[in-house]
């Protein structure tokens, strides 16, 4: 992907130019669906997210300071507006939930693709409540893609911990995507 006109625009933005909060917005969303989708595999809760998080570009473009990159401070918005929207969509089930299974089965929970990206966001949850100070390095290098030392600028940390973290996390949610053994063996009974 192609940055290089990014600060230009993020220049003329600040500076109120007409036009360059569209122009800047139209640039980055490739990225931010991107980044989006990683965590949300439905399309429409993918884009409800990346609203949210170019909204948030928009209303906050003074927040960047220019430590690390302007695609990695947008990384950052974009995990975190995913994140929030799973989130919302989490306690809007909850609500909303009866004892009745609604015909046909929602897409979002029988897919296997779908199943594994669910079971990963639940997963940070749990990495979230466990180990705080992980999750974002890991998402942000994981599933963001960025290097340890943009990481290491975006969160004011340095690179050694950066990595710890990384390890931390990597390694709880290993342990919470495996299957239990008794799972396991409740499904061997169940082939018999």
């Amino acid at each position: 992907m192609d940055t290089s006109g990014w600060d230009e625009l993020v220049a003329r933005a600040r500076a109120s130019e007409a036009y360059a909060m569209d122009d800047l917005l139209a640039a980055v969303r490739p990225l931010v669906l991107r980044r989006c989708a990683k965590f949300l595999p439905y399309r429409q809760d993918a884009e409800e997210a990346t609203q949210e998080a170019l909204m948030t570009i928009a209303t906050r473009l003074d927040d960047f300071t220019g430590r690390g990159s302007f695609a990695g401070w947008v990384t950052v918005i974009a995990t975190n507006a995913a994140r929030m929207t799973y989130r919302s969509m989490r306690r809007r089930f909850a609500d909303t939930t009866t004892d009745v299974i609604s015909d046909p089965p929602d897409p979002r929970t029988t897919s296997v693709i779908a199943g594994t990206r669910l079971d990963l966001l639940d997963a940070l949850e749990q990495l979230e409540r466990d180990h705080p100070a992980a999750v974002q390095a890991f998402v942000l290098r994981d599933l963001g893609a960025l290097p340890y030392d943009e990481i290491a600028a975006l969160t004011e940390t340095p690179v050694g911990t950066v990595k710890a973290r990384i390890h931390t996390a990597r390694r709880h949610i290993r342990q919470t995507l495996e299957p239990s053994a008794a799972t396991i063996s409740a499904l061997r009974a169940s082939d018999l």
